[in-house]
Formats: structure tokens, C-alpha cells, sequence
């Protein structure tokens, strides 16, 4: 019992970890808090999350395998990915004039007026967050090679470095955390962090949002810059990868 509780929590972890860099999915869940509230954030995170479940079960029966063995489609995917992203982030910027109709210096109840509106909005479109990260996520291969990688190698008997798998910053946190894999709590656990990530990090903004009017358009700003980055990421990887002549050039 005590091994499970602690691969559980290892799990989370985990998951907060995955979850909590910067980046397209983290982009959209902040530009859907800021501008339509929390739920809004919320259901943004779980459109990711719900696209990461069908990757795990899809991974686990190999009927997404070919993804893996065929580098042509991971190179259109990752097309289609980096234009969606700067889709979408063109979709941010378009909304900024929202942020911009009440000025800091308006009193209170204006700021009340404002926050019942965003509310409103957040019960009309809340499910909009849903849909881009649920349609962002799908159309990444990175997401779905990591479920036929390392997701899938959680339920396989073993030792697994939960730290050295954190974006970015991985190697310089290798060694630190390594739990035995092979259990269900591990998986249970990495599902459950990054439904704290994505519970946590819209209340976050969201919160912070009423302290501010100022935050808003700065976080759609901000959101709108990564998107935009990886966007031009993805779509240079595309280019190399289908073109391979490009890639001297680029």
C-alpha cells in the first residue's frame, strides 16, 4: 500500500511536471481564463487531457503505431499543427479589443459589469477552448509519440526517471525522482497531476485576472506570441522533413 501511495504520487508529479512548460496547450488554457474565466481555462485543459486519454488507449491496441513508422505523416501533421496554431493565435489577438473596452481607472462596478459579462461569455464558449486544444492536440505527432514511447512504458515492468522526462529542463533533474514502473497507480497518478495543472492553473489567472485589467490582454498577447513561435516550429520541421533540399537552405 505504502508503494503504491508513493508511485501515485510520483505519478502526479509527473504530470504536473509534463503540464506545467510552456506551450501551445498551456497557451490556449491561459488566453481561454483570461478571457472567458475559469471553466473556460478548465475545459481548454481537459480538451488536451481527453486527446491524451484516446492517444494512451489507441497506443496500448497499436492502432496508432503507424505514426511512428511512417515520418511522412508526422510531417504533415506537424503542418497541420503549426497552421492551426497561428490560427489560433490570430483568433487571440482578435479578441483583445474585449480586454481593452474598460479602462483601469473605471470604478467598481464598471469592473463588475465587465467580469458579469466575461461570465456570460464563459457559459456561451466555454467549450471553444475545448475543441482548439482537443483539434491542436490531435494533430500533434510529438503528443502521440510520447504515448507510444514512454506513456505505454508505464505499465511495462521497470525503472522510469520521472524528472528526466520534464520538457526542457529534463536533463538537469535526471536522477532525482525514479520510481519502479509496471503499476497502475503511476499512470492513474500522471492523469491526476495534470488534472491539478489544469484545474490550478486557469483558477490561477482567472483570480488574477480581477486584480487586473491590465492581464488580460498581456496573457492573449503573451499566448498569441508561443502560438505564433511554435507554430513557425512545427511548420519549419514540416518543410525539412517533407522537402529535404530545404533544410540545406534553412
Amino acid at each position: 500500500m505504502v508503494t503504491a501511495g508513493i508511485t501515485l504520487i510520483a505519478g502526479i508529479i509527473f504530470g504536473i511536471a509534463l503540464a506545467a512548460p510552456p506551450g501551445p496547450m498551456n497557451a490556449i488554457i491561459a488566453e481561454e481564463s483570461v478571457l472567458r474565466g475559469w471553466s473556460a481555462g478548465f475545459y481548454a485543459g481537459l480538451g488536451a487531457m481527453f486527446a491524451d486519454v484516446i492517444f494512451f488507449l489507441l497506443a496500448v491496441i497499436g492502432v496508432v503505431s503507424f505514426v511512428r513508422d511512417f515520418p511522412l505523416l508526422r510531417s504533415v501533421m506537424s503542418g497541420i499543427g503549426g497552421v492551426l496554431m497561428i490560427y489560433f493565435a490570430m483568433g487571440a489577438v482578435s479578441e483583445l479589443r474585449y480586454d481593452f473596452r474598460m479602462d483601469p481607472e473605471q470604478s467598481p462596478a464598471a469592473a463588475d459589469d465587465i467580469d458579469t459579462h466575461a461570465n456570460c461569455g464563459a457559459s456561451q464558449n466555454s467549450h471553444t477552448g475545448f475543441l482548439k486544444a482537443f483539434i491542436l492536440a490531435l494533430s500533434n505527432p510529438y503528443q502521440i509519440l510520447f504515448w507510444l514511447t514512454i506513456g505505454v512504458g508505464l505499465l511495462q515492468s521497470g525503472q522510469f526517471d520521472i524528472l528526466a522526462q520534464t520538457p526542457y529542463v529534463g536533463n538537469q533533474l535526471a536522477g532525482i525522482l525514479i520510481v519502479e514502473t509496471g503499476s497502475p497507480a503511476l499512470l492513474v497518478g500522471l492523469f491526476g497531476g495534470i488534472t491539478v495543472w489544469i484545474t490550478g492553473f486557469p483558477a490561477a489567472l482567472a483570480r488574477a485576472r480581477r486584480q487586473s485589467t491590465l492581464l488580460g490582454p498581456t496573457i492573449t498577447v503573451l499566448s498569441a506570441v508561443v502560438l505564433v513561435g511554435f507554430g513557425v516550429l512545427f511548420l519549419t520541421r514540416s518543410v525539412t522533413q517533407l522537402f529535404p533540399v530545404v533544410d540545406s537552405v534553412i
